[in-house]
């Protein structure tokens, strides 16, 4: 299906999964609707300078679960639009209270800085307010959630924030990472609400899936699965030059870095 949109970018990846990008903003942010037979997961619902829900009810009637990968503003923007949210417990508190320590200031800073599409006339850079609200239900390690003929796997990768996680679509062999892992610009782990140590070990628990594609949230969309093999070797790197720790900077490998 071909949707022409002022604000989104809707890519197929495969006849029932779709990219919901927005290249206009400077995170370049990604969000992925998968299609099963009784419903449908969106991971992450987008920046929230526009609606998504716009998007989603052109491309399934399905009734739609949200799949939170970590609740940050540019990864949570149109989740008041729908229905039934899921979230790691570990992060619950941050999307019914918001993320202490984290100003609105700060939040609208970085949403309004470097957009480079026109952006919707009901979006108000001075009045922009990320979401919160009460998730319907909490996911853990392990847990799955079956669509109907399209069976997903949770997995908790901690690190970049508290209650990050990581969904594989079983069926298609999909590894969808959030902010665990993406190219381009640097993966994160240096705020003071990250841990360097458990981003590490969450790179290497899933550098040993089987996977035929990755999808990170942000820049390019969707890697080689060649790039867990890079992984495995960045991780031996880093602990082997025991930097795995805040302040020790920005580490660059072939076509991934971090920055703790």
């Amino acid at each position: 299906m071909q949707i022409k949109d002022p604000w989104f970018t809707v890519q197929e990846i495969d006849s029932t999964t779709y990219a919901i990008s927005e290249y206009g903003h400077w995170e370049k942010v990604h969000s992925f609707l998968l299609i099963g037979k009784e419903k449908a997961a969106l991971i992450d619902t987008g920046l929230g300078i526009d609606n998504m829900k716009r998007i989603t009810d052109q491309l399934t009637d399905l009734p739609i679960i949200v799949i939170t990968t970590h609740v940050h503003a540019d990864h949570i923007g149109s989740h008041g639009e729908y229905e039934t949210i899921l979230v790691h417990e570990a992060e619950e508190d941050w999307l019914v209270n918001g993320i202490k320590g984290l100003t609105v200031e700060q939040i609208r800073k970085e949403m309004c800085r470097d957009i480079t599409k026109p952006t919707p006339e009901n979006f108000n850079p001075d009045t922009y307010t990320p979401f919160t609200g009460k998730p319907t239900a909490l996911v853990s390690d392990g847990d799955l959630i079956d669509l109907g003929d399209r069976l997903l796997s949770i997995f908790h990768t901690p690190g970049h924030s508290p209650g990050h996680i990581s969904v594989l679509d079983n069926d298609r062999e999909y590894l969808f990472t959030g902010d665990l892992l993406y190219t381009d610009t640097p993966i994160y782990a240096f705020y003071p609400t990250t841990d360097p140590v458990a981003l590490v070990d969450s790179l290497e628990r899933i550098s040993y899936l089987q996977v035929q594609r990755v999808f990170g949230a942000h820049n390019t969309l969707g890697l080689d699965p060649s790039i867990l093999w890079e992984v495995q070797d960045a991780v031996y790197e880093l602990r082997r030059k025991d930097v795995v720790r805040h302040g020790t900077g920005l580490h660059t490998f072939k076509n991934i870095s971090i920055k703790f």
